[in-house]
């Protein structure tokens, strides 16, 4: 038998391979075909729900289809989270993830499902800026200050932070670094931790920037310390906290991830249109003004950097001795 000539094996190897291919590009041109939806896995009013409904109008423009934005708060993020990595990978159902995304593989024995595995990652959308703030009626107005009062009344004040997230770490932080005794009370969302501070049910807390500044600008709380490693361009009147405790140092991040199986044309389509929402200059500017710095990382810098930030987080838990709460 004859051996089929170069031109009749590339047809053939064309007939072969097109039919696996025409799928993808399908999925491709039809997405996105109905409403997208975000899933915010924590309770509106806090940094990342604001970050998604900033968003929508501009995604909306991009995709010419209505964003929905659904809290599925509780689980220190894991029930949103696992909501998503249960859906159908077809770009149309997301989450916005956050630093427990990272945190929880070590700070829960549990974990419902495998943050890395389970997911498609499509864009690190902003880090973050933290801030320790305080209720007015601490009489404290920086760091130094706060560390001296809370000593001199161990175990008497409280701070509301949301379970298993960076800033319930950097409670935890300040507490065995600067030696003080306070209460940390694990809240399902920093939104409703931050409606407790400003009703003066608890009278600190760490908390992100783009949803503490409206408060700490109309008065209801006052920042004495900026938790990144340098003081921030936001309020550049405030310390950071590793000025008066050397190497104190954390902050957050958001990053948009889709169910394991997303088709890598889909992926790219909705890396796209985030990243251009992102990038037009009143959100850039305003994102700014709020403490996130815009990223708008591609689909393979993030599938380098998640895993690299659960060992990171993973470390922070251990060497504070953390616990759920």
């Amino acid at each position: 038998m004859r051996n089929p000539s170069p031109v009749a094996a590339l047809v053939s190897s064309v007939a072969f391979v097109l039919p696996f291919m025409l799928p993808l590009s399908a999925a491709a041109q039809a997405f996105p075909s109905k409403p997208v939806r975000i899933v915010v896995p924590a309770a509106p009013g806090g940094g990342t729900d604001i970050l998604a409904r900033l968003l929508a109008p501009k995604l909306q423009e991009q995709f010419g289809q209505q964003i929905v934005i659904e809290n599925r708060a509780g689980g220190a993020t894991m029930i949103g989270t696992e909501f998503v990595a249960r859906s159908a990978p077809d770009g149309h159902t997301l989450v916005i993830a956050t630093t427990p995304h990272a945190i929880n593989p070590t700070l829960y024995q549990k974990v419902p499902f495998d943050p890395v595995k389970d997911f498609t990652m499509i864009s690190q959308l902003g880090k973050t800026t933290t801030v320790l703030v305080v209720h007015p009626s601490l009489p404290v107005k920086n760091v130094k200050e706060f560390i001296a009062l809370a000593r001199s009344r161990p175990g008497q004040l409280t701070a509301g932070t949301a379970a298993g997230n960076s800033a319930y770490l950097a409670v935890e932080m300040l507490k065995t670094m600067a030696k003080i005794d306070a209460l940390n009370i694990p809240y399902k969302g920093a939104g409703q931790a931050l409606s407790d501070l400003v009703a003066g049910h608890v009278q600190f807390q760490v908390n992100t920037l783009l949803a503490a500044k409206p408060f700490i600008e109309s008065g209801r709380l006052r920042a004495i310390g900026i938790c990144s490693a340098q003081r921030s361009p936001a309020l550049p009147g405030i310390q950071a906290i590793g000025e008066t405790l050397p190497g104190f140092e954390t902050s957050g991040w958001y990053a948009l991830l889709g169910p394991a199986g997303i088709p890598r044309e889909v992926t790219l389509r909705v890396h796209d249109g985030f990243a251009k929402a992102l990038r037009l200059p009143e959100i850039t500017k305003g994102l700014s003004q709020r403490g996130v710095e815009v990223v708008a990382g591609t689909p393979d810098e993030l599938a380098k950097i998640m895993p690299l930030e659960i060992r990171k987080w993973g470390d922070v838990v251990r060497a504070s001795g953390a616990t759920p709460g």
